[in-house]
């Protein structure tokens, strides 16, 4: 922090680093001529929240803008960063493992129950900070619901119609990563930590290159409507996606199992990636289907049609490398509602 030479620091983070004393720890790090701290970052930030943030930033006029937390606190930064026209430097250090968003040029914004997904050059940070001692007090489920992001995160850009050797070789690296490492840090190995958190990284930048898709796509039209995890929701999600996108990229998805050790069959390799997700969601306390995950499920069959037509229109829908219609994301709600 003290490298950047940072005059007027914006640091957005949540109430709990504010109350703890880490934001002020962080921002005395910038050694900045002036600081301001926002630490009203909520779960699934809205535009409304992004409006007010951006408004006191203007007033500030910072040179650099900071994000310090999850994902969450990192969508906030990046909007107030497009929103205010200040064009600031954007710095983030994540403290959870799982939504790569340090190092992508996307953001998720809540408005009327449907998250929007922002998508800009402008707003891909232009340095990240990985510290392995902000992810001392993770708990179990946090573990497991972002690590389910990593593990979608790094299985759709490999099967993205922009994947390429690049988002090849660093989705490969993530998934074999998370997927290797998530049941021992889950079961209290903090020593995993560190490797979970660069395999988010990782994940972040093959998607940021290949593109993402269906299960990302249901999974941010869900979570407006259900208020679910985000990475809960992919662990509900991907084993069914995976189904549906077997007739376009089976072979894909053979040579990812075979590659990270789930078997050694290509042919068998759609059905081997499904199972081992499966039994590693079991292995995480993460439910399989919305009911089990305590969702109103009248309400999001009140919500149907908004939801599909919502994940259609998602950008994450268009790499997805199976063209897909209202049918087929109709037939996955049917299959994870429990």
């Amino acid at each position: 922090m003290g490298e950047l030479e940072i005059r007027r620091l914006f640091l957005v983070t949540d109430p709990y680093f504010e109350k703890k004393g880490i934001a002020a720890q962080v921002a005395a790090q910038a050694k900045a001529e002036q600081t301001e701290i926002f630490s009203g970052v909520e779960p699934d930030p809205s535009l409304a929240l992004a409006a007010e943030a951006t408004a006191k930033a203007k007033a500030f006029c910072p040179d650099t803008v900071v994000a310090l937390g999850g994902g969450s606190a990192m969508d906030l930064a990046k909007a107030v960063a497009y929103f205010s026209g200040l064009k600031p430097r954007l710095v983030c250090i994540p403290t959870t493992s799982g939504s790569g968003s340090e190092v992508t040029d996307f953001a998720i914004l809540t408005h009327e129950g449907i998250k929007q997904v922002l998508v800009d050059a402008s707003i891909r940070p232009c340095a990240a900070i990985l510290d392995s001692d902000l992810l001392e007090q993770l708990p179990p489920s946090l573990i497991a619901d972002s690590g389910f992001d990593i593990l979608a995160h790094a299985l759709e850009a490999w099967a993205a119609k922009g994947a390429g050797a690049v988002s090849d070789a660093l989705a490969l690296a993530a998934f074999e990563t998370a997927y290797s490492h998530l049941s021992a840090s889950f079961a209290g190995d903090k020593n995993k930590r560190l490797a979970i958190h660069e395999a988010a990284c990782m994940a972040g930048m093959a998607f940021s290159q290949a593109g993402l898709g269906l299960c990302h796509a249901i999974a941010h039209a869900l979570g407006g409507i259900t208020h679910l995890p985000h990475g809960r929701l992919n662990a509900i999600l991907l084993p069914w996606v995976i189904d549906i996108n077997a007739q376009a990229c089976g072979k894909r998805y053979g040579e990812l199992a075979a590659r990270a050790g789930l078997g050694v069959s290509r042919q068998l390799g759609a059905r081997n990636l499904k199972n081992a997700l499966v039994c590693l969601r079991r292995e995480l306390k993460l439910p399989g289907s919305l009911g089990e995950a305590g969702a109103d499920l009248r309400l999001v069959e009140r919500h149907r049609q908004d939801i599909i037509s919502a994940a259609l229109a998602d950008p994450c829908c268009a790499s997805n490398p199976l063209k897909v219609d209202a049918s087929a994301v109709g037939r996955v709600l049917e299959c994870i509602k429990g």
